[in-house]
């Protein structure tokens, strides 16, 4: 039951505007990218109940509209619990509504975010870094959980927030917007 609500919650969700965000890169953002800064933030909430505080990590100089050329990380603060499983399939299904994936290429994706994604519980976060022409690299609460060696998976998974056709245009739109008075998308 828990479960259903679980996806249920990311099936519908609605962001909260500028989240409150950690100015300091965390750990794992600081020692895969060099010179990161929080460049937007955003609460993902679902029929009242907040899920996520979302952050995105950049380089100096980053360009918004080149972002897939550009290395860059992205921190989900979870505020409850989910499954691993359900994160999995959840990214999937987001992945394939921006544009279809064959099958023979989300079976190994889907077994990869299985493999990787834990359960987690409110306080955990999971952050990822897009690496450009090697893939995404994670870990839980600082800890490396381990890589996808896949560019094209990379750019798919992070879609999920960043892209133009991404099922939540509100959360993109704050994580993209820069500083305060900065340009956006």
């Amino acid at each position: 039951r828990f479960a259903l609500l679980a996806t249920a919650t990311l099936l519908c969700s609605v962001p909260t505007l500028r989240a409150q965000a950690r100015v300091e890169p965390w750990p794992e953002v600081r020692g895969a990218l060099a010179g990161a800064s929080l460049l937007g933030s955003a609460r993902l909430r679902f029929w009242g109940f907040d899920v996520y505080d979302a952050q995105l990590w950049t380089t100096p100089g980053f360009q918004t509209s080149q972002y897939l050329q550009q290395p860059f990380g992205l921190t989900l603060n979870y505020l409850r619990t989910l499954k691993g499983a359900a994160i999995a399939e959840r990214s999937l299904k987001e992945m394939q509504d921006i544009a279809p994936i064959d099958q023979a290429q989300a079976a190994p994706w889907l077994q990869a975010m299985a493999r990787l994604f834990p359960d987690v519980r409110a306080g955990d976060r999971i952050t990822g870094v897009h690496q450009p022409g090697q893939g995404a690299r994670f870990w839980l609460n600082g800890q490396l959980l381990g890589d996808v060696a896949d560019e094209r998976f990379s750019q798919r998974f992070f879609g999920i927030w960043l892209h133009p056709g991404t099922s939540q245009p509100a959360m993109r739109r704050e994580l993209l917007a820069g500083p305060v008075g900065g340009a956006g998308p």
